[in-house]
């Protein structure tokens, strides 16, 4: 079968779309979205904007597909693919679907099913905001977006603060300053790290400098979508860090929590002796 052929099973195709710019499209992905027979969308006033832009729109099935719909309805869709051999593309609001999207749910219901998952490659934020941070080395760590609060969120930055590889994550604008305050903390105010907004967009900008710097110039705040790229660290913070320790500790309790459940999470992230980060978070919460 040629590779340009409608498939002669049911499909669903994971489509690539700009994260910005509209030219930003493979022909490939066009075609698709084309001979498809429905067009699953995150939101489908993005998604028209899109298909207009490149005249597609004769015709053309979308429906929309959020996390509710994702939840409820994964299995009937899986169902029209299977058995009625419907050929499905799945994109989301901009870049690649399944990173930081919804869509898993549904990919993961047709894998299991048997249908046929393909992937039609193209943009992607995360990618997009390493290679012009200036940071890109033999690999990297994506997150997407850190846990808001507490616990979760004070492990992912000690983590963050010790992978030896440059992590890319998203955040919204209006946090970002806060989220710029709290990497600080946890990975030093030295690190090397970059804020990419709007990219691809007609208003794209790039900061780059260490921690400290980029929470001084993103204090008066931020607007447009926003990657984080930091730089990596070193794999062997616990022993290099009673300044990781301390740093993971203040994190913590900035947070809100108290020595006890701080000294817990920060010994368990960091690897530590928990009664020894307990007398620390003790002292440190005298001290502050």
């Amino acid at each position: 079968m040629s590779k340009n052929a409608r498939p002669q099973e049911g499909t669903l195709s994971l489509v690539a779309t700009p994260i910005g710019n509209l030219e930003d499209i493979t022909l490939r992905a066009l075609r698709v979205l084309r001979e498809c027979d429905v067009i699953l969308a995150e939101d489908t006033r993005r998604t028209w904007q899109l298909l207009r832009a490149h005249g597609i729109e004769e015709g053309r099935a979308v429906e929309r597909l959020d996390d509710h719909v994702a939840r409820h309805k994964a299995d009937s869709l899986v169902a029209r693919m299977r058995d009625e051999r419907a050929w499905m593309a799945l994109v989301t609001d901009a870049g690649t679907p399944m990173v930081s999207d919804p869509g898993a749910l549904l990919a993961r219901a047709a894998i299991v099913a048997g249908v046929r998952v393909e992937s039609v490659p193209g943009p992607s934020a995360a990618v997009s905001a390493l290679l012009v941070s200036g940071l890109a080395a033999d690999g990297f760590r994506f997150v997407g977006f850190l846990p808001r609060e507490g616990s979760e969120r004070t492990a992912a930055l000690a983590t963050l603060a010790r992978d030896p590889l440059p992590t890319v994550l998203y955040e919204s604008p209006n946090r970002t300053h806060e989220t710029l305050s709290d990497l600080a903390r946890a990975c030093g105010p030295d690190r090397r790290a970059a804020v990419a907004r709007e990219l691809t967009k007609l208003h794209e900008e790039v900061l780059r400098g260490t921690l400290s710097e980029l929470v001084e110039r993103t204090r008066e705040g931020l607007l447009g979508e926003v990657s984080i790229v930091v730089d990596g660290g070193t794999a062997s913070a616990p022993d290099a860090s009673a300044d990781s320790m301390d740093r993971a500790l203040d994190t913590a309790m900035a947070a809100g929590m108290k020595p006890s459940a701080a000294a817990r999470e920060v010994a368990k992230a960091l690897g530590l002796d928990r009664a020894v980060v307990y007398a620390r978070a003790v002292e440190r919460a005298k001290s502050g």
